[in-house]
C-alpha cells in the first residue's frame, strides 16, 4: 500500500478497535476487519487498504512492534507500525510508547534479539517449532511472516488457464501461471482479485500449496469420493474438475454454515456432482465401505497459514494443540470405515508440525492394512506457499 499523506482519526481508530478485538476478546482478525469495513460502507479504496494493513501487520509483527515502541499497548504498537510505514503520528494519537525517533533507533537492535521477538511468536510456538523442525524452524517461520501473495486455481469445467489467463487480461488482471501446478496462476505483489471475478466462476481463490492435496487421491471420472471435511470447499470443487463432474463428491462437514457456502461455490463453479451432508455420529456407519476415495482434510492448528491468518498464532495455545491432534486421531480411527477395501485415503493439514502429519498417520501404518503410496510436505520457505502436508494412503487389508 503507498502510505496516505496523514493519518484520519476515524480510520486509526477503526483499526486500533479491530486490533483489540483481536488481542483482548480473541476474535479472528478477518472477520472483525470484515465486520467494520461492511458497517462503515463510505470508506473508500486507500481507507479500507489503511485499515486493513494497520490490522494485519500489527498482529503480525505485535511483539517485535512491542520491542520497539517499549510498550505492549494497542495505540502504541499502531504508532510503532505508523513510524514503520512512513507516516507521521498525529499528536492526537496518545500512546504510552516510544517516539518515532526512538522507534527508529530501535529497528538496528530489532534483528539482535530472540527469535520469538523478531519473528513474533509466542515463546511456547517458538520452542515447539524448534522442537520439531529442528534447524528448518528458523527459516519456515521466517517464510510464514512474509505477505502472501494471491493464487487462483482456474475451473476447469469452464476454461482452460490459457483462457482463463486471456480473460483476466481483458478485464486489467494480469495473472501468470505457477511451475508445476497445470491449473495455478498467481497475481503480482499486492494485487487482489475484483469482486466481479470472483463471483464469475472461472477461477477460484487458491493457495498454490493447497491445490497440490486433492490430485493425490488420483480420483477418476465416475467414482465415488468422500470429501469428509470438505468446510467451504476449496478442494471438493478442484476434485470435481480434476473428475470432470463425472461421479458423486460427497461433501461432509460438522459446520453446517460452511456447507452452504460451499453449496453458493458449487452452483458458481458448475459443478454438478456434489451432494452436501453434515456430519453426526452416525456417519462413518452409514456410509460404510462405500467411497473409492476418502479425503480428511483434518481440522489442525492451521500454522501454515499464518502469512493470511497471523492473528492465528495470539489464539492458538498448548491445550488447543493438545485437542487438535486427539481430534485428528478420532477422525482417522473413525472416518476410515467409509473407504472401501482397496480404496485410497488422503489425510491433509494446513500445518507444518510433524506431530499433526507424519505422526498422525503412523498408527494406520503400523497396522499393516495400509500402504503410503504418496507424501508431501509443502514448505513455505522451499515454495513461497502456504504450509500443507498430504499423505495417500492404499488400503490394502
Amino acid at each position: 500500500m503507498k502510505p496516505a499523506s496523514r493519518i484520519h482519526r476515524p480510520l486509526a481508530e477503526a483499526a486500533a478497535d479491530i486490533l483489540r478485538q483481536v488481542f483482548r476478546d480473541g476474535k479472528v482478525l478477518d472477520r472483525a476487519l470484515d465486520r467494520a469495513l461492511a458497517a462503515n460502507p463510505r470508506w473508500g479504496r486507500r481507507d479500507r487498504a489503511f485499515i486493513a494493513e494497520t490490522a494485519c501487520e500489527v498482529a503480525r509483527w505485535r511483539r517485535a512492534l512491542e520491542f520497539l515502541a517499549g510498550a505492549p499497548d494497542v495505540p502504541a504498537l499502531c504508532a510503532a507500525q505508523w513510524t514503520r510505514m512512513g507516516l507521521e503520528i498525529p499528536a492526537w494519537w496518545r500512546h504510552p510508547g516510544a517516539t518515532p525517533a526512538e522507534i527508529r533507533d530501535r529497528e538496528g537492535a530489532l534483528g539482535g534479539q530472540p527469535r520469538a521477538i523478531r519473528e513474533s511468536i509466542p515463546d511456547w510456538l517458538d520452542q515447539l517449532g524448534r522442537d520439531e523442525l529442528g534447524p528448518a524452524w528458523d527459516a519456515e517461520i521466517h517464510a510464514l511472516n512474509r505477505r502472501a501473495p494471491v493464487f487462483l486455481r482456474v475451473n476447469t469445467l469452464l476454461a482452460t488457464r490459457d483462457e482463463a489467463v486471456a480473460w483476466l487480461r481483458a478485464n486489467q488482471v494480469h495473472a501468470t501461471p505457477v511451475a508445476g501446478l497445470p491449473d495455478a496462476l498467481v497475481l503480482p505483489p499486492g494485487k487482489l482479485l475484483p469482486k466481479p471475478l470472483r463471483a464469475d466462476g472461472r477461477v477460484e481463490i487458491q493457495d498454490a500449496g493447497s491445490q497440490l492435496i486433492a490430485p493425490m487421491l488420483d480420483a477418476r471420472p465416475g467414482q465415488y469420493v468422500i470429501d469428509a471435511c470438505a468446510g467451504a470447499g476449496g478442494k471438493t470443487l478442484h476434485l470435481a474438475a480434476l473428475m470432470r463432474n463425472q461421479g458423486r463428491i460427497h461433501a461432509m462437514d460438522v459446520n453446517a454454515a460452511k456447507l452452504r457456502i460451499l453449496e453458493s461455490r458449487a452452483r458458481r463453479a458448475r459443478a454438478t456432482c456434489l451432494v452436501k451432508t453434515p456430519v453426526t455420529a452416525s456417519t462413518p456407519a452409514g456410509h460404510a465401505a462405500t467411497a473409492d476415495r476418502l479425503l480428511i482434510d483434518a481440522p489442525c492448528s492451521g500454522l501454515g497459514t499464518l502469512r493470511r491468518q497471523p492473528d492465528l498464532k495470539w489464539r492458538l495455545t498448548p491445550d488447543r494443540l493438545r485437542r487438535i491432534r486427539a481430534t485428528q486421531r478420532d477422525l482417522l480411527a473413525a472416518f476410515q470405515a467409509m473407504l472401501r477395501p482397496g480404496g485410497r485415503l488422503v489425510y491433509a493439514t494446513c500445518s507444518v508440525l510433524p506431530s499433526e502429519n507424519r505422526a498422525a498417520i503412523a498408527p494406520l501404518l503400523e497396522t499393516g492394512a495400509w500402504s503410503l503410496a504418496a507424501e508431501s510436505t509443502v514448505s513455505p520457505a522451499a515454495t513461497g506457499f502456504d504450509g500443507f502436508y498430504a499423505a495417500a494412503l492404499d488400503h490394502t487389508g
